[in-house]
């Protein structure tokens, strides 16, 4: 290897000069597990966060256009530059009906409140993809007792909580700001090789245009080089580094071993992080590491999809510690379900633990009882007392932290058993827990008998709303006017209030049909409106969604929201909205 203090020193800065500025590179209380009770609110959450990326594809009411393509496209995306201020976000504010000032007149104070409390929950998808848009549209910063740093601060943690991987690369390429957080260029990179997809970690450098700054990122960005076969020059970078003081003699071995200088594999593994990790796999050709309850998510992740992890088939089943560790790798999804049940049919129980499992378990390690649990299952057919099992089952890994190590297994069981057939103690329990993606209601089914189901919802749509409607609309009331029987429900008034907002002009005379006495407005909220606090006044919207499902919240929360969203004229979104929560579905 060249010594570099031995180059001619104006023609190295000269090199170094030009590559590195040009180049582009728990524990909890124990509880009955037989008891049948109502589930707690933060286990709806953790439910409801199941296969959250995948759902947030294929099922999102929010299409938005800066998400129709994978892979960010710096050519065609185009930063909003203003002399002073670099404008930080994903989306045109005119897609959603929101404001490039929505957050002028917002008090820094209030948005640190208001998103404190929106971190303690776990939002629905309906709320986290409106605080997307809000927090990712492009828009001035907020000036009043908060400053940029802390707000950009704010949008790099949520994006960190919500761990959507896709919209953080756009986010962090469209804005070439991994410099600015580097947290959230690490947790990509990480997330990338903790999935062994090496090329898509290496290929967030490429399309980074400064030299990058963060030791941790600029050793990954080394590694990627080597790895693009572009020796020289990973290794004038690593010089450079060297003659600023960097010193990391594992990672200084590993390299030298994959540049050729050294023919001898460097045996030593390093979890401390999943580059350290990966380099020490990459290096050992035996290569052996046996993970543990202290073991990261990220390196369990990365085992299995680089295919490390030992066969459950191999496992003792005296073996309790490891046993458990299976279990809380298959809670964090790194082996299936599937394979953990295997490994408890294999458990031997005599007929009379097997006929008087509730007593059984009693004498029973948690493992060996829940083992016990789930061969009762399998060989009872009475319907009340299979529920009970299950529910037992549930119980016992919930217990423990364990709750998703059976989740695909107990909905498959619950789909077994007619739903006529549910015991009315456990109709609850088979309600909250049936999988419900295979219901969901999509298509719009017209109803002209109600007002809100009726074609007026087409409007709504996005080929619709330019039409002249009046006329339709009053007809309609008209004939809804003279049905003594009709009841003109709160979604009946929702939808001509959005009419009358978008300047559709309702007759007088149906005045008495929609007019609400009380406006049914948290004043806070109307207070935000009124002072032009646009910013503030939909995240007031989001924490009033939380954790629900548009759907499912009560019709006077509805009622308020879409006033809010009228008074705003985020029209785009509130549109969105009222497709979702007033058509009839088939």
């Amino acid at each position: 290897m060249p010594n570099l203090k031995l180059l001619n020193k104006k023609y190295l800065t000269a090199i170094l000069f030009y590559l590195f500025f040009g180049l582009a590179v728990n524990s909890q209380e124990p509880v009955d597990i037989w008891s049948i009770e109502e589930k707690k609110t933060s286990e709806n959450f953790d439910i409801n966060q199941k296969n959250k990326e995948e759902n947030t594809k294929q099922n999102s009411i929010y299409k938005m256009q800066s998400q129709k393509n994978d892979e960010p496209n710096i050519e065609e995306d185009q930063e909003l530059i203003s002399k002073e201020i670099k404008i930080v976000g994903l989306y045109d504010p005119a897609e959603n009906g929101l404001d490039i000032n929505m957050w002028s007149k917002s008090n820094g104070d209030q948005i640190l409140k208001i998103l404190k409390r929106i971190n303690k929950m776990s939002l629905s998808k309906d709320a986290s993809e409106i605080l997307n848009i809000l927090l990712l549209t492009n828009a001035h910063y907020p000036t009043i007792n908060i400053s940029k740093d802390q707000f950009l601060e704010l949008k790099s943690n949520w994006l960190t909580k919500n761990s959507n991987f896709q919209l953080i690369e756009s986010y962090l390429i469209k804005n070439q700001i991994a410099n600015e957080q580097p947290k959230l260029a690490k947790l990509l990179v990480d997330d990338y090789l903790s999935r062994s997809e090496i090329n898509k970690a290496c290929k967030v450098f490429s399309n980074i245009k400064n030299s990058i700054q963060d030791d941790y990122l600029s050793k990954f960005n080394i590694y990627c080089l080597i790895n693009d076969n572009k020796k020289e020059e990973a290794q004038l970078m690593l010089d450079l580094k060297k003659e600023q003081g960097f010193k990391n003699k594992f990672y200084e071995n590993k390299i030298n071993f994959l540049m050729g200088f050294t023919n001898t594999p460097d045996l030593e593994i390093s979890d401390d992080t999943i580059l350290d990790f990966h380099l020490s796999h990459r290096t050992n050709p035996e290569f052996k590491f046996e993970p543990n309850n202290s073991t990261s998510k990220k390196i369990w992740k990365y085992l299995s999809t680089s295919n490390l992890l030992g066969s459950i088939k191999d496992i003792e089943l005296t073996d309790l510690d490891k046993i458990n560790r299976i279990e809380k790798a298959t809670h964090e999804k790194h082996y299936s379900e599937k394979e953990l049940f295997e490994l408890y049919k294999r458990f031997q129980f005599n007929i009379n633990q097997l006929l008087n499992i509730k007593e059984s378990t009693k004498v029973l390690s948690s493992i060996e009882s829940r083992a016990l649990i789930y061969q009762g299952i399998l060989i009872t057919n009475e319907i009340e007392n299979k529920l009970l099992l299950i529910n037992a089952l549930k119980n016992s890994f919930k217990n423990e932290g364990l709750e998703k190590a059976f989740d695909v297994e107990l909905k498959k069981f619950l789909k077994k058993i007619d739903k006529d057939e549910i015991p009315s103690e456990y109709t609850s329990f088979y309600n909250y827990y049936i999988d419900e993606d295979e219901t969901k209601l999509t298509n719009i089914k017209i109803n002209n008998k109600i007002l809100h189901q009726s074609k007026m919802i087409n409007y709504f749509k996005e080929d619709g709303s330019s039409k002249d409607i009046t006329k339709d609309l009053n007809n309609l009331l008209k004939k809804i006017k003279k049905n003594k029987k009709y009841f003109f429900s709160k979604k009946d008034i929702i939808l001509v209030e959005a009419f009358k907002s978008d300047g559709i002009k309702v007759s007088e005379k149906f005045k008495n049909l929609y007019e609400i006495s009380d406006a049914e407005m948290p004043s806070d909220i109307q207070i935000l409106i009124d002072n032009g606090d646009m910013g503030n006044a939909m995240l007031r919207i989001v924490e009033v969604i939380g954790q629900d499902d548009l759907k499912n919240i009560d019709v006077d929360t509805l009622y308020f929201i879409i006033s809010t969203l009228n008074q705003l004229n985020t029209d785009q979104l509130r549109n969105r909205i009222l497709l979702k929560v007033l058509p009839l579905k088939v």
